[in-house]
C-alpha cells in the first residue's frame, strides 16, 4: 500500500502545474530572532543564535526534527534507537532545554531518557536555536537554551497553496508522507497538514537488525484565523501519535524486523493554542493561551499497560511590545503554566502532582549609530508544586509534599560592528531551573532505561551564570565565526548510581553538585569560486563537577568533540528544466570521548569515528514555475560500524545505524 501511495505522489508530480510563490516572508526567520527580546535583526544580537532555514530543512535527511538540526555547531542529540531524539545544547539537555512550538513551551514529560519530542517534523518551516540562558521570554528550564520551531508564513492574500511530499529510507524501510493545504481569502487564513511515517527495525554492520527499534508516527496540524489591519487571531490545533519499540540490549528473544514486539510505548499529544496580536497605537499587545494533553503508556504485554502517565498543561502568555522611543524598543509581560499529572497505570515511577508557575519579565534593545547594539532584560519566576501520596498494596509508595521555588534570570549584551565585515559580541546571562517531579519524587523501575530511580525531595533549584564572547567575519570569498562560552551552574542535578540493586535493576538517585562547562564553536566558510562552497565547523565542550576528582569528575552525556566538513557544488542554478541543482560531500568526524563519568560504571569511553555522506538535489520546473523538488542522500556511505557517545543504547552494545539511502520528494502547487 505504501508503495502505491508513493507512486501516486510521483504521478501527481508529472501532471500538476506548479507556480513559484516569491513570498518575502520565507526569509524572515533568517534575519529576525524572536526568542530574545521579541524580534531583533540577527546581526544585532549579542547572544549565540543559530537559524536553520526552510531550504536547509528540506535538504536534510533525518528521522525527526531534532535529528535534522543536530549537525549545527553546539547542538547534539541523545538517541534511543532510530525514532527518539532529545536535544543537547553545549553539553546540557533534558529539562534544561525548552522547546517552543506554536508559540508555547512544549510539555510532554520530557524528563525521561527515552521521551522524545511530540512534534511533526514536516510541519516545521524553520528553526531558531538560542544557546545558553539568554532568553527571558520563557522562564524556568531555559538554562541551556531554547529551540523555537516556526511554522510556515501565512499565505499571501487571495491565494491557495499546497504541498505533497514523500520520502523513503532504505535502512529500516522507512516510508514518509505529508500533505499540506493553506490559503488566505481576504484575510481569512488557514493551514492544515497531515503526516504519516512508518519504519521497520534499523540495521548496522555490528548488530545486524536492532530488534524492536521500529516505530510508527501520525500527525495532524491545523490553523484557522484572521489577519486584519487591527492585528491577527489564529487558532492552532494539533494531534500527534507515536508508537515506538523499546530496545532492550539484554533481551535474547528473536524478533522480526517488521512486527513491533513488547515492550513498546504509545504516546499521544493533543494541542490547542489561541495566538492573538492587537495593534495599540504604535505598540502591540500579544496574547497566547494554550492547552496540551500528553498521554504516555508503556506496554510490557501486548494488552497490558504498565506505566500510564496523563499530563494536562495550560499555558498563558500576555506581553506588550512598546513603540520605539529614542531608539529603544521593549517588551513587558507575564507568562507561565498550570499543570496536572496523574498515574493511570498499574506501575508507578513518579507521583501524581499539580503545579503552577508565573513569571514577570521585561526586555529591551537599542541601536547606537548603526554600529553598537545592546539588548537585555530581567525576569522573576515562582513555581509551586504539590505531590500527592500513593499507597501501593498497602505500602506507602509516594508521600505527599509541597515545594516552592523562586528565582531570577537576566541577560545583557552588546555587539559592536568594528567594520562592515567584522563584528564582536559579548553577553552575560543568568539562568534558573526548578527541579522537576522526576528528580524530586521518583520511586520505581524505569523499564525504558533499565534502572530503578529514587528522587530527592530536598533538591534546590539550579542557577547558572554564562559568559559568551564571539567574533564574526564575513566577506565575499571568506567568512568565519568563533563563539567562546563559560557556564557555571550551582546545585547541578544529576543521576548517580548508588551501587544497590532493587528488583533486579541498578538503583540510581538524584544528587547535586556545582558544575562548570567550558567550550567553543568555530566555523570557517570559503568560496574559492562562486559555485563552490567549502564549510568547516568544530564544536567542543568540557563539562565537570567542581571540587570532584576521579570517577565523578566529568558530567555524563557530554558530547564528543566534533569536526564537520562540507564541500557543496552548485551545478546549475538557472536552467530551463533544472534549477538549484547541487551535489555535496560531507565528512562527519567525532573524536574520542575520554572525559566520562566512570563512577559505578555509569559511562565508558567512546572511540573516534568518521562518517562520509553524499547528497544531491534539484528543482524541476515547467514554464510556469517549480514543479518538483528532489533530494537524495547517502548517509554513512561506507557502512561504518560506530556508536555515538550520546547513544543511550551504547552501554548495551547497540550501535548506530549503518548505511542509509534517503530519498525526498516535494511537490508544491498553487490553486490561485
Amino acid at each position: 500500500m505504501k508503495k502505491y501511495i508513493f507512486i501516486v505522489f510521483m504521478a501527481l508530480a508529472m501532471h500538476v502545474k506548479a507556480q513559484v510563490n516569491n513570498d518575502s516572508c520565507v526569509h524572515l526567520h533568517e534575519i529576525v530572532v524572536t526568542g530574545l527580546t521579541g524580534g531583533s535583526h540577527i546581526n544585532h544580537i549579542p547572544s549565540p543564535v543559530s537559524v536553520i532555514s526552510a531550504n536547509e530543512l528540506q535538504r536534510l535527511a533525518s528521522t525527526n526534527i531534532i535529528d535534522a538540526i543536530s549537525k549545527h555547531p553546539g547542538i547534539s542529540q541523545i538517541t534511543t534507537g532510530g525514532g527518539i531524539s532529545k536535544p543537547v545544547i553545549r553539553g546540557l539537555g533534558y529539562n534544561r532545554i525548552l522547546i517552543v512550538n506554536d508559540g508555547i513551551r512544549q510539555e510532554g514529560q520530557q524528563w525521561g531518557d527515552e521521551h522524545g519530542l511530540e512534534v511533526d517534523g514536516d510541519a516545521v518551516h524553520s528553526v531558531e536555536v538560542i544557546k545558553g540562558p539568554a532568553s527571558l521570554m520563557y522562564g524556568s528550564d531555559a538554562m541551556a537554551g531554547v529551540i523555537i520551531l516556526h511554522d510556515a508564513p501565512i499565505a499571501p492574500i487571495n491565494t491557495v497553496r499546497g504541498n505533497l511530499s514523500g520520502g523513503y529510507q532504505t535502512n529500516g524501510n522507512l516510508w514518509q508522507y505529508s500533505a499540506n493545504m493553506a490559503g488566505n481569502q481576504h484575510g481569512f487564513v488557514w493551514d492544515w497538514r497531515w503526516s504519516q511515517k512508518h519504519t521497520d527495525a534499523y540495521k548496522n554492520p555490528r548488530n545486524g537488525t536492532v530488534d524492536n527499534s521500529q516505530f510508527a508516527e501520525q500527525a495532524l496540524n491545523g490553523m484557522l484565523g484572521f489577519n486584519k489591519e487591527w492585528g491577527y487571531s489564529h487558532l492552532k490545533l494539533g494531534y500527534y501519535h507515536l508508537k515506538p519499540g523499546i530496545v532492550e540490549a539484554e533481551d535474547d528473544e528473536e524478533y522480526t524486523d517488521e512486527e513491533l514486539e513488547t515492550p513498546f510505548q504509545q504516546i499521544r499529544h493533543y494541542r490547542a493554542v489561541l495566538d492573538q496580536m492587537f495593534r495599540i497605537g504604535d505598540g502591540q499587545l500579544k496574547t497566547l493561551f494554550g492547552y496540551q494533553q500528553n498521554r504516555r503508556q508503556e506496554y510490557e504485554e501486548p494488552s497490558e499497560c504498565g506505566l500510564d502517565f496523563h499530563l494536562h498543561t495550560v499555558n498563558y502568555d500576555i506581553r506588550y511590545v512598546t513603540p520605539e522611543w529614542s531608539g529603544w524598543i521593549g517588551n513587558i509581560g507575564v507568562n507561565g503554566m498550570w499543570q496536572q499529572s496523574r498515574n493511570l497505570g498499574s506501575e508507578y515511577l513518579i507521583p501524581a502532582y499539580h503545579l503552577f508557575d508565573v513569571g514577570l519579565f521585561t526586555t529591551f534593545s537599542k541601536d547606537f549609530h548603526e554600529r553598537l547594539h545592546i539588548n537585555g532584560g530581567i525576569r522573576v519566576d515562582n513555581r509551586r508544586l504539590h505531590s500527592h501520596e500513593l499507597y501501593d498494596d498497602g505500602v506507602l509508595r509516594f508521600e505527599a509534599f509541597s515545594r516552592s521555588f523562586t528565582g531570577f534570570s537576566m541577560s545583557t549584551g552588546i555587539i559592536y560592528n568594528i567594520t562592515p565585515t567584522l563584528d564582536i559580541r559579548a553577553n552575560i546571562a543568568r539562568g534558573f531551573r526548578a527541579p522537576n517531579l522526576s528528580e524530586l519524587g521518583s520511586n520505581g523501575e524505569h523499564e525504558g532505561t533499565l534502572r530503578y530511580e529514587i528522587g530527592n525531595k530536598d533538591l534546590k533549584a539550579e542557577g547558572s551564570w554564562q559568559f559568551d564572547l564571539g567574533f564574526d567575519y564575513s566577506s565575499e570569498p571568506f567568512s568565519a565565526k568563533l563563539a567562546l562560552f563559560a557556564n557555571r551552574i550551582s546545585h547541578f542535578i544529576f543521576l548517580e548510581k548508588t551501587g544497590q540493586v532493587i528488583n533486579d535493576h541498578d538503583a540510581f538517585s538524584y544528587r547535586q553538585h556545582d558544575a562548570r562547562l567550558l567550550g567553543f564553536e568555530a566555523t570557517v566558510i570559503v568560496h574559492p569560486v562562486q559555485f563552490l562552497h567549502y564549510e568547516n565547523s568544530f564544536s567542543y565542550v568540557d563539562a565537570q563537577q567542581l571540587h570532584a576528582t576521579g570517577d565523578n569528575r566529568y558530567l555524563p552525556f557530554t558530547p564528543a568533540p566534533r569536526w564537520l566538513s562540507t564541500l557543496h557544488y552548485d551545478i546549475l542554478n538557472h536552467g530551463r528544466i533544472f534549477r538549484n541543482m547541487f551535489a555535496e560531500v560531507e565528512m562527519d568526524c567525532n573524536l574520542r570521548q575520554c572525559h566520562v563519568c566512570t563512577a559505578y560504571h555509569t559511562e565508558t569511553e567512546t572511540p573516534s569515528y568518521t562518517l562520509w555522506n553524499i547528497s544531491a538535489g534539484a528543482d524541476i520546473q515547467s514554464k510556469k514555475g517549480k514543479l518538483l523538488n528532489v533530494n537524495i542522500t547517502a548517509q554513512n556511505l561506507f557502512n561504518r560500524a560506530y556508536v555515538n557517545h550520546l547513544n543511550r543504547l551504547k552501554e548495551g552494545g547497540i550501535y548506530n545505524m549503518g548505511k542509509n539511502i534517503v530519498m525526498k520528494i516535494s511537490l508544491p502547487f498553487n490553486f490561485l
